[in-house]
């Protein structure tokens, strides 16, 4: 079972990606895509969501502009989405229920802590200060900065390389099937983590992940009330 005193016990680092896994943000992804896209007389499709799931944020600047034929540069266009989401990472965005005492419980341990996400440095660094994260967690680590985004595992080794520790030694935590896999990629023990945004994800999530939560809450429930956090592989602890 995954545990804080398990976790104390034998893991040496974690490593959080952000949206929808330490922070409840992916709620306003989807409108600012359909405004954005409604700018240019573009209705915001289905499927979008699925499709630049993991994507670094200048792969996603790709996509769309391949996809929508965008009339904008690159960094102009990453420029137009930090913008629209920037007060909303500053001000609306919360850590997920649980997290905060977690990571609390984490420096307490001596475990160190790290971001490794596919956002942009800069919304990244506004909910970070925003939230005081500085207290907890020592790197970050975007998908800009590495060659490939999830589900290739660069940016989840590209951290561990910066928190210097070995990956096996690594449990991750990700709300997404891309992020999980990376992880696995990296060779990480790998727990995904419920959010609403992925609810239609949450069978798949489950089978490809170590272990799994609802809620970091979960991580302090006693034994003895059969939680779901179970790990599948115990002997990579």
């Amino acid at each position: 079972m995954l545990d804080i005193n398990t976790i104390r016990k034998y893991v040496k680092a974690v490593i959080f990606d952000l949206d929808g896994t330490l922070v409840d943000s992916m709620w306003m992804w989807k409108q600012i895509d359909i405004e954005f896209l409604g700018r240019y007389g573009l209705e915001c499709p289905e499927d979008l969501q699925d499709i630049i799931e993991g994507m670094s944020f200048s792969e996603t600047a790709v996509y769309f502009k391949e996809r929508f034929s965008i009339p904008m540069e690159l960094d102009e266009m990453k420029e137009c989405w930090n913008r629209m989401a920037h007060e909303k990472y500053a001000h609306e965005v919360f850590f997920k229920p649980g997290a905060q005492k977690f990571l609390k419980d984490l420096k307490e341990a001596g475990i160190t802590a790290g971001i490794a996400t596919s956002n942009s440095i800069e919304l990244v660094s506004a909910v970070y200060d925003a939230l005081s994260m500085k207290d907890y967690i020592q790197v970050i680590t975007t998908g800009c900065e590495v060659e490939k985004g999830k589900p290739a595992p660069d940016v989840f080794l590209e951290t561990a390389r910066r928190l210097n520790v070995d990956p096996a030694e690594c449990l991750v935590f990700e709300d997404v099937p891309s992020g999980i896999q990376a992880g696995k990629n990296a060779g990480m023990l790998v727990c995904a983590v419920d959010d609403t945004h992925s609810k239609h994800l949450w069978e798949q999530k489950k089978e490809m992940a170590d272990a799994y939560i609802e809620s970091y809450e979960d991580l302090y429930k006693v034994r003895s009330e059969g939680r779901t956090n179970e790990v599948k592989n115990v002997s990579t602890l």
